[in-house]
């Protein structure tokens, strides 16, 4: 759990879950599907938290395809926002609560549900009860890695049959031990090349592609190593970098470049990673010189290091 509750380099900024929220119901609804209902139901006047927007973005969206998941038949997902204050009794009663004020972000699905015993392990990076090839297991991992560096809290009620709450406490900017101010977006040029995205884990293979877009790049996309050297097959003479998850099913991302360097040894490529830089495979990569953004990542980053390996040629 340590690699994914790991201390990173946080942007906090007074932030307003609702509009975080908003902004994303668009692109929630694109990766849910048309069989599920969602909804969007906000408390008026929320509370601001210091909080990361990328990262609270990655939260939002792993837990809704988590949500969607579970309802493989269609039903109803709701994100519900809302401004609560524990106090000492309730914390006495609740053993996972702190005292304080906090913006509470609800996602109840009308899925399967949890029985005890896997509602015990889901934040343990690698589990999972999907069928194989169809998940790593590191969503709730990461999702409870983030909320933690947040100061946060998270609670999940699952019924068997009925569905599953998933409750994100936030510390509102009062409770914040550290207020850091709103830093001014820098813009970051974008640009018309073709990237060939590499990312096994679907909600940040959505997120990133949403990042890449709207900078003018082209985006062909892959869900695995092997699924990666068909597309360059296919694509051979558009392809202008790679962006590539380091540890993929099939063949991880090293490999894939191994295989495309031996016939391009010219490529840009720039390596992603959501474990920590002492393991075994991040570690590689950074020893033999080659670039390599940690996840989760903000979109500024990302378009600059791209940027950056574009225009290094």
């Amino acid at each position: 759990m340590l690699a994914f509750s790991r201390r990173q380099v946080l942007k906090l900024v007074p932030l307003d879950m609702n509009s975080t929220i908003e902004d994303l119901l668009k692109m929630l609804r694109r990766l849910i599907g048309e069989n599920i209902e969602l909804n969007f139901l906000p408390d008026l006047g929320l509370w601001k938290v210091n909080a990361d927007r990328g990262q609270m973005e990655q939260v939002i969206v792993n837990l809704c395809v988590n949500a969607r998941d579970a309802m493989s038949d269609g039903g109803l997902l709701s994100i519900t926002t809302h401004n609560v204050q524990l106090d000492e009794e309730y914390c006495s009663q609740n053993d996972w609560a702190r005292p304080g004020r906090y913006v509470r972000l609800d996602i109840t699905d009308s899925g399967c549900g949890m029985d005890p015993e896997t509602r015990a392990k889901i934040f343990e990076p690698f589990f999972t009860t999907k069928e194989q090839g169809r998940g790593t297991g590191l969503g709730l991992a990461t999702v409870y890695g983030i909320v933690r560096q947040h100061e946060g809290m998270i609670h999940v009620y699952s019924e068997v049959g009925k569905g599953s709450r998933f409750s994100i406490y936030l510390p509102t900017t009062e409770n914040a031990r550290e207020e850091i101010p709103a830093e001014e977006q820098v813009s970051v040029p974008g640009g018309h090349e073709t990237i060939l995205l590499a990312e096994d884990d679907e909600p940040l293979r959505f997120l990133t592609t949403e990042m890449l877009k709207p900078a003018g790049y082209r985006v062909l996309v892959a869900v695995d190593g092997e699924d990666a050297l068909r597309l360059y097959r296919d694509h051979e003479k558009e392809i202008d970098l790679l962006l590539l998850d380091v540890v993929m099913p099939k063949k991880g991302g090293r490999c894939v470049y191994d295989e495309i360097c031996a016939v391009r040894p010219d490529i840009p490529c720039l390596f992603m990673s959501g474990y920590s830089e002492n393991a075994v495979h991040t570690n590689f990569i950074l020893n033999q010189g080659f670039k390599l953004i940690q996840k989760p990542f903000r979109s500024n980053d990302l378009l600059k290091m791209l940027r950056e390996e574009l225009d290094r040629l």
